[in-house]
């Protein structure tokens, strides 16, 4: 019996090659769920560029998922695009307002871009859900801290003070508020509890520092800032508090070294921007002036000191009526604001308004004798005498 013709070993090819064409031809396109697999996959192994391009694909089809949602701008806050991030979270509480682990994401989204501002708020809403939680609480404490909200964050910390054994964060987030707010004793206890703690240490020096600055012992602040910059040069404010024993010493050139150094580890420094201000004004260099001073107004709006730099920006440039308007309103707000009081009669001077000029004199006399009635030989203010 004769057989057939055998295909041969190419034509068995070509007919497997056209099976898996036809099968290709055939087969289910992935769905949006695939690709949510995908990216929740390369998501945990750490392929994060992979997770972002699964998740975008998956919202295309189904952009109400909180979850999915919420995971992206996780994603996108790990490869540092935390506006994108921030977008996401909005999305996803606007299904579920009261999630709270999406309000801590997007807070420590806001946190890491640097817009304390608007990290803050969204802290104290996840502080008051997780009131016995010490990582939200230190978080929203370090935001009102560079905001020189220090009785918020003495009250806010209190209650995770005195632990066994005390927590270094809240000792030294806790004495840096007190030591700021002037309660100089209750700051120099926490501190010694640190030494005991931690011994020498970057965070120690800092707040010896800052309680040296505030007694009037520049000598002594400087020498401890010093110390604290070589111990660890990347600590929170270290520079920026360098700087300031450097210009209470005189030094305004290296201080202002060290408040750049302050701004290329945090642009949103206050006091570095601050003074970098002061000393660009008093250079007249009033670009640059104006630079440092609305930034630093950006990080704390509505702070009387910047608010006073930027009038009296205005009145060197000529901007006269607006130097006037905002002096009148630092005063209306604060009315023992003595050198407000002396700028604000140097600008009703150069306005032709003599009367109101000599009312500001009056003032500034009455000012002055009080400080000296509180503080026997302390130097009065200028501005006493019609320029």
């Amino acid at each position: 019996m004769r057989l057939g013709k055998q295909p041969s070993i190419v034509g068995i090819a070509a007919l497997l090659a056209t099976g898996a064409y036809l099968y290709a031809q055939t087969a289910s396109p992935p769905t949006p769920e695939d690709a949510l697999r995908q990216a929740m996959a390369a998501h945990q192994a750490g392929q994060i560029e992979k997770a972002i391009a699964g998740y975008e694909t998956y919202l295309k089809s189904r952009p109400a998922n909180p979850m999915v949602v919420s995971n992206l701008g996780a994603a996108y806050a790990r490869v540092g695009r935390y506006e994108d991030a921030i977008a996401q979270y909005r999305t996803a509480l606007k299904s579920q307002p009261e999630n709270i682990p999406v309000q801590l994401n997007m807070a420590l989204a806001y946190y890491k871009s640097g817009d304390l501002d608007g990290a803050a708020p969204v802290f104290e809403k996840v502080h008051k859900a997780m009131p016995t939680e010490l990582q939200p609480a230190l978080l929203l404490g370090d935001c009102w801290l560079a905001m020189g909200r220090n009785q918020d964050v003495i009250a806010l910390l209190t209650p995770f003070s005195g632990g066994k054994p005390e927590n270094p964060a809240v000792l030294y987030a806790l004495g840096t508020a007190m030591v700021r707010d002037n309660q100089t004793e209750r700051g120099q206890l926490l501190i010694e509890k640190l030494i005991r703690s931690r011994g020498e240490s970057a965070e120690v020096r800092l707040l010896m520092a800052t309680t040296r600055l505030n007694s009037g012992d520049f000598a002594g602040a400087l020498s401890d800032m010093e110390q604290a910059v070589k111990l660890n040069p990347e600590l929170p404010d270290v520079h920026s508090f360098h700087g300031l024993a450097l210009l209470r010493t005189g030094d305004q050139k290296g201080a202002a070294e060290a408040f750049r150094q302050a701004l290329e580890r945090n642009p949103n420094d206050f006091a570095a921007n601050l003074q970098l201000g002061a000393l660009a004004r008093m250079d007249q260099n009033n670009a640059d002036a104006g630079k440092y001073l609305h930034k630093a107004l950006l990080v704390r709006p509505g702070d009387l000191g910047v608010r006073y730099q930027l009038a009296s920006l205005d009145f060197a440039e000529g901007k006269v009526e607006e130097a006037r308007a905002s002096l009148e309103a630092m005063i209306r707000e604060t009315p023992n604001f003595l050198e407000a009081h002396v700028t604000l009669a140097t600008v009703y001077y150069r306005l032709r308004r003599k009367e109101d000029g000599d009312k500001e004199r009056a003032i500034i006399r009455q000012l002055n004798a009080e400080a000296q009635e509180k503080q026997p030989g302390v130097r009065p203010v200028a501005g006493d005498k019609k320029p």
